[in-house]
């Protein structure tokens, strides 16, 4: 698995594409688990891949209670 997702061509792809890779040459059982733990636990990714949720905007104050 290492190897398939950081060898230059793949530049480490998300879990998804990882799978559908893998699935045409291997296959074991709980494969899309493990396949996506390990990019979970990946720290370049964490570095480097962009966040896709849109920013939370700007804190509302609570209302004081009289």
């Amino acid at each position: 698995m290492a190897e398939a997702h950081t060898t230059s061509y793949s530049v480490h792809p998300g879990g998804t594409k990882m799978y559908k890779d893998l699935q045409k040459l291997y296959w074991w059982p709980g494969m899309k688990r493990d396949i996506a733990k390990f990019v979970s636990e990946c720290l370049t990714c964490h570095q480097v891949k962009a966040e896709h949720q849109r920013p939370a905007g700007m804190l509302r104050p609570l209302p004081i209670p009289e």
